[in-house]
C-alpha cells in the first residue's frame, strides 16, 4: 500500500511544528517527517550580505520540485536523502539526512499548499491559523534560540518579506486545506487526523 502524505501548512510560528510533533511523537516508527524548509535553494554564488536580503518566503525560494521527487520515491518504497539548510549562514548545508519510507508522510512547511503539483499528492492537507501577533512572538523566540539570529534582523525580515509574503502567498492557500486548525494544539483537529492515520494503518496490514 503506498504511503499515506499528509500537509501541514500555516503561516511561520503558527503552530505547525506542534501538530507535527504531536503525531510523531503518537505513530513513532510509522511516521517519517519531511520539512519544506530543508528545500531551500542553494546560494554559494551569493556572499553572506547577499544572501541574508533574499526573500525566503516566496514560493520560488524553495526547491519543490526536488522535493515532489523524492515523495514520488518514498511512494515507491525508495529511502531518499534530504537536504538540510543552515539558518544562520543562509545557505543549503552540505549534509544530507536519510528518510526511510513509512506509512505516513508528515510533510510540514509554510507554502506546502502553495503549489498545485505538490497539493495533488497530498491525502490530507492541514491549515494551521494563528494570530499574528502570537506568530511574531514566536518567531522571534526560535529564531534568537535555535537558528542563531539577532532581534533586529529578524524584525527587519518580517516587515520587508515574512508578512507581505503571508499575506500573498502563505494564508490564501487555507482555502485547499480539509482541516483548519487555530493551534497546533487544538485536540479536536489533532484527534480527527489521528483517527484518519488509525484507520489507514488498520487496512494497511488487513
Amino acid at each position: 500500500m503506498k504511503p499515506m502524505i499528509i500537509g501541514i501548512a500555516g503561516g511561520s510560528g503558527s503552530g505547525k511544528s506542534t501538530f507535527t510533533n504531536r503525531l510523531r511523537d503518537r505513530f513513532k516508527d510509522q511516521v517519517s517527517v519531511i520539512y519544506h524548509d530543508n528545500y531551500y535553494r542553494a546560494h554559494d554564488d551569493l556572499p553572506f550580505e547577499e544572501r541574508k536580503k533574499l526573500n525566503y518566503d516566496h514560493p520560488a525560494s524553495l526547491e519543490t520540485e526536488l522535493l515532489v521527487e523524492h515523495l514520488k520515491q518514498l511512494k515507491e518504497g525508495k529511502a531518499i536523502e534530504c537536504p538540510t539548510y543552515n539558518y544562520a549562514l543562509h545557505n543549503r548545508a552540505p549534509e544530507t539526512i536519510v528518510i526511510e519510507p513509512r506509512p505516513v508522510i508528515l510533510l510540514e512547511g509554510i507554502l506546502v499548499l502553495c503549489e498545485q503539483q505538490l497539493r495533488n499528492m497530498l491525502d490530507i492537507k492541514i491549515y494551521v491559523d494563528a494570530d499574528a501577533d502570537e506568530r511574531i512572538l514566536r518567531r522571534i523566540v526560535r529564531d534568537t534560540k535555535e537558528r542563531g539570529r539577532d532581534l533586529e534582523n529578524i524584525i527587519d525580515q518580517y516587515l520587508a518579506t515574512v508578512k507581505p509574503m503571508h499575506n500573498i502567498h502563505v494564508e490564501p492557500t487555507k482555502i485547499y486545506a480539509d482541516i483548519i486548525t487555530n493551534s497546533g494544539m487544538n485536540d479536536v483537529a489533532y484527534d480527527l487526523v489521528s483517527s484518519k492515520i488509525e484507520a489507514f494503518l488498520a487496512a494497511a496490514e488487513s
